[in-house]
């Protein structure tokens, strides 16, 4: 019989905004965790209806309908419920506080500092209940002579130099097509949390958990000897290619494009054979891994004259035959429909919630598929506010009257 999902029973209060810490709770979410948005009530998530909107009109960049909301929240609020609270007011603060005390968990990605001055930094919170789990994420982590500063994706894929790795060869610095630092980092904050929570399992110790935008990208790319690449005369840009292989690159078919990589001598002998390039095992050079590694260009004129005289689907089963990593190069309208991801229920529908209806775009799936507690992003996102009676009734303990006398005054 299959369990509930890993987190079940867990609270989370979230006072993420933007990309990185709803990635972080969007994840928490999936695996089971009761995620509680909490959001400004004079302005609300900033994404809540920010372009490109979706509704029953389909998506566009100008609002059609008053129901339109932010395709950005429909796919990163999936699975968490939404409440108001103005955490500037003495009261507003003194309901989060006793929220606190009834949770397992904050998240929060404010800059350095502010949740100090707010008054719920983790030493306050840890006043009120030692057992709380908190992360607190941000663009350079919360100590450091970088830790004031402001930062988005782009700032940090050019802090920690992907942005100077990225691109061919004498281009200009680029950043990568998605905004892969939020993106690590809110799944790195997710492991810490779920980590910290085994602790508490353990020992019954709460415990703060601190994220950076740059020490997540950072880790990440630096598996790759970047720092010894003028010690080896290779360019900082290498394009497609990986220092460590040869060939690793896309190259071009008949009707498009291909990237095929050879990260083995066993696997560069089957590429030519797959090529019809025998003659190649007696040349020295191309038999020698370092040799190919400062000489691609030449090893890429041998493989790009074989691809250019086939098309995508022959070059890969060919070489899916011989056991040589390849794979076409999709375009987005390709990738839609792609029978590995929608077989992994990794393209799944949206909800407005507004409407009720499904909208003209996806989202992504949850990536980790559990044999026994089964994770998923199922429930649409909430309507802004809709679950702010029954949390502080359960959380804070507050009665109906009360509620609506913070409402009157502005503070729910």
């Amino acid at each position: 019989m299959l369990m509930k999902k890993i987190l079940d029973g867990i609270v989370v209060l979230d006072l993420t905004r933007f990309f990185s810490g709803p990635q972080c709770t969007l994840m928490l979410a999936a695996m089971g965790a009761e995620v509680i948005k909490i959001d400004d009530p004079k302005t609300g998530d900033p994404t809540a209806f920010a372009p490109p909107y979706a509704g029953a009109e389909g998506i566009s960049l100008s609002k059609q309908t008053d129901q339109d909301m932010g395709l950005a929240y429909l796919k990163r609020a999936r699975g968490k419920k939404s409440i108001t609270l103005d955490l500037k007011s003495t009261e507003g603060h003194a309901v989060f506080m006793s929220m606190v005390k009834n949770a397992h968990v904050v998240v929060e990605n404010f800059r350095a500092g502010v949740a100090q001055r707010l008054g719920i930094d983790y030493p306050a919170l840890r006043a009120v209940n030692p057992r709380l789990v908190h992360c607190a994420l941000t663009g350079f982590g919360s100590t450091g002579p970088s830790k004031d500063d402001k930062a988005y994706d782009l700032m940090v894929q050019a802090a920690v130099g992907l942005m100077g790795l990225t691109g061919q060869p004498g281009a200009p610095p680029v950043k990568t097509a998605s905004a892969l630092s939020d993106a690590i980092a809110g799944v790195f904050a997710s492991h810490g949390i779920v980590a910290a929570l085994l602790h508490r399992e353990r020992t019954g110790e709460g415990q703060s958990v601190d994220v950076g935008m740059t020490d997540c990208l950072f880790s990440m790319l630096f598996d790759e000897p970047i720092d010894c690449y003028a010690r080896l005369n290779l360019e900082s840009r290498q394009g497609n290619r990986i220092m460590r292989f040869s060939p690793f690159n896309t190259y071009a078919a008949k009707d498009g494009w291909v990237a095929i990589g050879a990260a083995t001598h066993e696997e560069w002998l089957s590429l030519i054979k797959a090529m019809q390039r025998e003659d190649l095992l007696a040349d020295q050079q191309m038999m020698q891994i370092g040799w190919r590694i400062v000489h691609n260009d030449a090893v890429d004129s041998v493989v790009s004259a074989w691809t250019a005289t086939l098309t995508k689907d022959e070059i890969v089963t060919r070489l899916g035959q011989a056991s040589v990593a390849c794979s076409p190069v999709r375009s987005i309208e390709e990738v839609m429909h792609w029978p590995q991801l929608l077989e992994r229920q990794m393209i799944v529908p949206l909800v407005n919630p507004l409407t009720g209806d499904t909208v003209a775009a996806h989202g992504p799936g949850f990536p980790i598929k559990f044999s026994q507690t089964p994770a998923a992003l199922d429930v649409p996102a909430p309507i802004p506010g809709a679950h702010s009676d029954e949390v502080f009734g359960r959380l804070a303990h507050l009665s109906p009257t009360q509620i609506g006398r913070l409402r009157q005054l502005g503070i729910v």
